[in-house]
């Protein structure tokens, strides 16, 4: 499901949008980084080239003190706001920063090395701001396709005029004839660029107030439905409805409370919004809110899932197969021992084998889960040995019997 998105773009300039979500947190992390240097035996001093991408990173830091040495760097499809903390990466030559909300151009100048950036569809507004790559005089391919100053009139010849050392722009080649031609009017193309940014500006502006005011809304929802429910949930209003509701009552109650969460879902993602930095981190929180929700849910019901009986209350051995595994149970006459052959899955580590093999009964745990059978004979548990297939991953238990043969 989608949340309907409104990004105003000119057939020249169409560029698809997508949001993938792999949330793992909103920060960079030395764990995070060690994990995607696994190419460099997890080294990251000498690292000289990271993917970072797809991660929901809401801040960018701590690179530039742990990666030095760093030449290529992609960070695209992030929650990043603004370049910044990437200035000492001296040798830094390729920066894919695409797919993020970063709204200018900032704090580059120190990438000295730097020859290829790619911006691609964020929400760079402010195209004066390109004015800060002067500054990085190796700089040879620049894209900002996708970015609202991209249908600015004039955008293309600015950027071409403004930066003499670029060689393409949006995967297009700079002419010769095309850079002269945007130096000689560079001035009246700067003026209409200057005012059509301002009135982005004042947009921006108003749409950052919007998205506060719906923000705030939003909590204050919250807030009395959260009131609401500790007010209904007292426990003297718990004990009432105890006593006064039955248990169909209750499945009615909780099929409404799943029907209210649909409606809400629906609701949100049917509302008609701009697509602006913050209704994409607002689309983020929602997703993240729901995910907690889930875990929270889940982790109750396990701990709510009563713990499957192995033994009676009586004392009897009961026979057990939750984790639904073929076997086989033979009595070895001329050995005088029973053998059990239980069809394990070849790929399963034996780590996560339990046996147990007791004088009536025996008991294997494979990943946690009960396999108990009860044994035709007596058994010698100290005498019985358990071995795994290496052709079919068969765990086979071999048990002598207590009593001896005549």
């Amino acid at each position: 499901m989608v949340r309907r998105l409104y990004h105003t773009l000119t057939e020249d300039s169409a560029v698809f949008i997508w949001i993938v979500l792999n949330i793992t947190g909103d920060m960079i992390t030395e764990d995070l980084v060690r994990r995607r240097a696994e190419h460099n035996n997890c080294e990251i001093f000498s690292l000289e080239e990271i993917s970072l991408h797809q991660q929901e990173i809401e801040k960018l830091e701590y690179l530039d003190k742990w990666c030095r040495d760093l030449k290529i760097l992609y960070l695209q499809n992030n929650l990043i706001p603004k370049i910044e903390n990437v200035g000492k990466l001296k040798k830094l030559e390729y920066l894919n920063i695409a797919l993020n909300n970063i709204e200018r151009i900032e704090n580059l100048e120190g990438c000295e090395e730097l020859q290829k950036l790619d911006l691609t569809a964020n929400f760079i507004g402010e195209l004066s701001s390109v004015e800060a790559l002067k500054y990085n005089i190796h700089l040879k391919e620049l894209f900002l396709v996708g970015n609202p100053c991209t249908e600015f009139e004039g955008y293309r010849q600015f950027v071409v005029a403004t930066l003499h050392q670029l060689k393409c722009l949006d995967s297009k080649e700079i002419e010769r004839s095309e850079r002269i031609q945007a130096l000689q009017n560079y001035s009246e193309v700067k003026q209409k660029i200057r005012e059509q940014e301002q009135a982005y500006l004042l947009k921006r502006a108003r749409e950052k107030e919007e998205a506060q005011r719906r923000m705030q809304e939003r909590k204050d929802k919250k807030q009395k439905q959260m009131e609401s429910k500790l007010g209904f949930d007292s426990p003297d209003s718990l004990q009432n409805k105890e006593n006064h509701q039955a248990e169909g009552d209750r499945e009615q109650e909780t099929w409404r409370t799943v029907e209210d969460d649909e409606e809400e879902d629906r609701r949100f993602w049917d509302e008609p919004t701009p697509y602006t930095p913050e209704s994409r981190l607002e689309t983020h929180r929602y997703l993240e809110e729901k995910r907690r929700a889930k875990d929270n849910i889940r982790e109750s019901k396990k701990r709510e899932k009563p713990l499957r009986t192995l033994v009676t209350a009586e004392g009897k051995v009961l026979n057990v197969n939750v984790p639904k595994l073929h076997f086989s149970l033979k009595d070895d006459e001329e050995n005088n021992q029973i053998i059990l052959d239980l069809a394990i899955y070849r790929h399963l580590d034996t780590s996560l084998l339990d046996v147990d093999v007791q004088p009536t009964y025996i008991r294997v745990l494979v990943k946690g889960k009960p396999f108990q059978l009860v044994l035709p004979e007596e058994v010698k548990p100290d005498s019985s040995s358990a071995k795994r297939s290496q052709t079919t991953g068969h765990l086979v238990v071999s048990m002598p019997k207590v009593c001896k043969i005549i």
